[in-house]
C-alpha cells in the first residue's frame, strides 16, 4: 500500500476516536486508526468509498446507544 499524500485526520476526531484517510497510488482510499498507525489500514476502491460515504451521510450506520 503506497500513499500519494499524507493521511488526513477527520476534523471530527478527538477524545480517542481518531480516523485518517489517504489516497493510494492505485486510486484506492486507505482508512486507518490514527492511534495505531502500524496496524493495517482498511482499503476501499473508489466505488466502495463512495458507497460508504453515501451510507454515512444517509445515517445508515448510526448505531443506537
Amino acid at each position: 500500500m503506497i500513499a500519494i499524500g499524507k493521511y488526513q485526520k477527520s476534523s471530527f476526531s478527538g477524545n480517542g476516536g481518531c480516523v485518517e484517510v489517504c489516497r493510494l497510488t492505485n486510486g484506492d482510499i486507505a482508512l486507518r486508526d490514527s492511534k495505531n498507525p502500524s496496524k493495517p489500514a482498511h482499503q476501499f476502491n473508489p466505488r466502495e468509498w463512495r458507497a460508504f460515504l453515501a451510507g454515512v451521510r444517509n445515517a445508515e450506520f448510526d448505531l443506537e446507544s
